[in-house]
């Protein structure tokens, strides 16, 4: 039997907003969790707001209660709020699952990110890692969705962009993929049916920093100025911000620096394309 209810978790998130459309979209009986009723704009007969928040597991009860699939997206990409990464990407994920089992929910989905069990000595990555083991150990049918990157991410290259210069760490010849919000989405709605465990997934354009850095100048109009930094500068700025900060500041700078230095290239995915995403960020302001 085909699923037909589906409980999204970070349904007011970048990605959890494009998740429920599709699903709405799609015919699928959605719900999804959110804090507060009162903010949400959507509306749909085949959709139900449910009140509760995840890292407090006793608002969870029976929320899993006839429904066939849950999609978390749930993670923070800054500590905030007094609540870690542990506390979201692994606690809150970890209640959600525990709920799933009691009623017998069949598949779990989880988004977490390309390369993170090669990336788990980093705070964001090593939370959404040991979710992903409870997650195989559970007992559940489960899909692990690992994007490479979203378009909203490439946000730092239009900031340096609208400056004139764009700084990158080595040649710039590493090779990412970014993926639409809207495109994700409808590849996670098509796991519903698939028997994938693990998928890796990128957009359209596999495009080399310097390739991006481009684009990005072209959006503003800039004249071609990259400017190639040695990576001891990077390396520096990484031992500097771990030793004189806390995980609260460093978590995502750790990341992003991480992963500037690593291929993160994917399977190529998607119909939006990141120089039409530039174009329209730029004239958005």
């Amino acid at each position: 039997m085909k699923p037909t209810n589906v409980l999204v978790a970070g349904a007011t998130g970048y990605l959890g907003k494009f998740i429920t459309q599709e699903l709405i979209e799609k015919g699928y009986e959605t719900k999804i969790i959110v804090r507060n009723k009162e903010k949400i704009k959507m509306n749909a007969p085949n959709l139900n707001i449910l009140e509760a928040q995840v890292t407090k597991p006793e608002t969870l009860k029976d929320i899993c209660k006839n429904i066939d699939v849950v999609i978390s997206t749930v993670g923070i990409t800054r500590q905030k709020d007094g609540l870690t990464y542990m506390d979201v990407d692994y606690q809150a994920n970890v209640n959600l699952i525990d709920e799933a089992k009691k009623h017998g929910v069949k598949k779990f989905i989880y988004i977490s990110v390309l390369n993170g069990e090669k990336l788990r000595h980093l705070k964001i990555c090593e939370a959404k890692e040991k979710l992903v083991d409870y997650l195989k150990q559970s007992g559940l049918e489960y899909c692990i969705i690992r994007p490479n990157g979203f378009f909203s991410d490439m946000g730092d290259f239009l900031k340096m962009a609208k400056s004139g210069k764009v700084y990158l760490f080595g040649n710039g010849k590493l090779k990412l993929n970014p993926i639409h919000g809207k495109d994700l989405a409808k590849e996670i709605v098509g796991t519903i049916n698939q028997e994938k465990k693990e998928i890796n997934i990128g957009g359209p354009d596999l495009l080399s920093q310097n390739e991006i850095a481009e684009l990005a100048l072209k959006a503003y109009g800039k004249p071609k100025k990259i400017v190639h930094l040695p990576d001891w500068i990077r390396k520096f700025v990484l031992w500097s911000m771990r030793t004189f900060t806390s995980s609260k500041t460093y978590g995502p700078i750790e990341f992003f620096m991480t992963t500037m230095v690593m291929d993160m290239k994917s399977p190529l995915f998607g119909q939006e394309h990141l120089k039409d995403f530039f174009i329209k960020e730029v004239n958005n302001k």
